[in-house]
């Protein structure tokens, strides 16, 4: 690859020690919050009176596969780019990579050690979003960090996002499917107008929505085959897609962006105009409010990253060149690191110039404002 394309990498990861969360939030909440024990010749995680032991897959950028191990011994496993922005430059730099935008590990998020505790997520989640934002600060160029909101109450949710705005964050996190991913009883799902405020002020503030893999496979303990669950998790992103799309969101808030993280793009080619056929069919029984083919918001609004793809590059004319962002996933198991290059090559070798110069860089630089 010519050393002239300039290369965004559109989903990778950090890995905050557990210890962020102590020091970080308000004192009556430190002694919950997570801490690291030593259990013989290994240290274990220790939160909310469960142990479980640190994993290496968050790490594991750069080891052949037969060597990857799950379990490791220390909390500073696997690339010390997880954790320390001078380390991932240099990291970046051997890459060829000149620009990651950043999420939080652990089902896609920062609080990576999840609690069904409402009141600590929020604190949690806030820790994370100052935590992220200062390892983005030593190179606010070349890092652009994402943050997380709680969803779960809108007035909490707004001032979130507020706040990761003042903290330089280009986006938020939310779940792709709130009930399912909090409490299955009580959230509403992003048809409800319940939102609308929200999408209000992140379509005001240029602050992109982001959805991280999709959710768990529909049938009860699918989710624990770890093979089955990557492998079907990514479609599920046609849920929150056609959503915010039917419903008109996007029609009523044409700043408001949406992107499809880490769940590949292939999919999309089937998505968009199945979704325009089924609009065609269906638009006047249903009194449908849209004044243009959801093709049309798709690709005026809606973006899908990828890792290996080759399906989804090769019907980038009907999911849209404008639409597909390049990543690496550093410094997770499944990372192109350190052989991004090799990887855009497999991907990219039969596409034009212009094309691949759209993927690789302008289409995320455009996204997020970078110079």
């Amino acid at each position: 690859m010519p050393k002239d394309f300039r290369i965004i990498s559109a989903d990778d990861h950090v890995n905050p020690p557990p210890t962020i969360y102590a020091e970080r939030v308000p004192k009556e909440w430190r002694d919950r919050m997570p801490r690291v024990e030593k259990r013989g010749d290994r240290e274990v995680l220790v939160f909310e009176g469960n142990e479980r032991p640190f994993t290496q897959l968050e790490g594991a950028a750069g080891i052949p596969s037969k060597d990857v191990k799950v379990l490791a011994q220390t909390k500073e496993a696997g690339r010390r780019g997880g954790w320390d922005p001078h380390a991932r430059i240099e990291d970046m730099e051997f890459d060829g990579v000149d620009a990651q935008v950043l999420f939080g590990s652990g089902g896609g998020g920062g609080v990576a050690i999840r609690t069904l505790d409402r009141p600590m997520q929020l604190v949690m989640m806030r820790a994370y979003n100052e935590w992220v934002s200062e390892f983005c600060s030593a190179y606010p160029d070349r890092l652009i960090g994402i943050g997380e909101i709680p969803v779960w109450d809108l007035g909490l949710a707004l001032q979130e996002a507020k706040h990761c705005a003042q903290l330089g964050l280009k986006g938020v996190l939310i779940p792709a499917v709130p009930a399912y991913e909090t409490s299955p009883e009580g959230d509403h799902s992003y048809l409800d107008p319940h939102y609308e405020p929200l999408w209000a002020a992140l379509n005001d503030m240029n602050l992109p929505i982001h959805f991280h893999l999709g959710t768990r496979p529909v049938s009860r303990g699918i989710d624990k085959n770890l093979m089955v669950a990557i492998s079907v998790n990514k479609t599920v992103m046609c849920e929150p897609i056609a959503t915010f799309i039917f419903s008109g969101v996007l029609q009523r808030y044409p700043n408001l962006k949406l992107i499809s993280v880490e769940s590949g793009i292939g999919w999309m080619a089937f998505l968009v105009p199945w979704m325009d056929h089924v609009f065609e069919r269906h638009r006047y029984h249903t009194k449908s409010e849209l004044t243009e083919p959801p093709g049309f918001y798709f690709h005026r609004q809606v973006f899908g990253t990828f890792i290996d793809d080759v399906v989804g590059v090769r019907n980038r004319d009907i999911i849209g060149v404008e639409n597909i962002l390049w990543s690496s996933d550093y410094p997770h198991v499944n990372s192109s690191w350190p052989s991004s290059r090799e990887y855009i090559e497999k991907h990219f070798g039969d596409v034009s110039d212009e094309d691949r110069r759209k993927m690789v860089h302008d289409n995320a630089a455009n996204l997020y404002g970078l110079s």
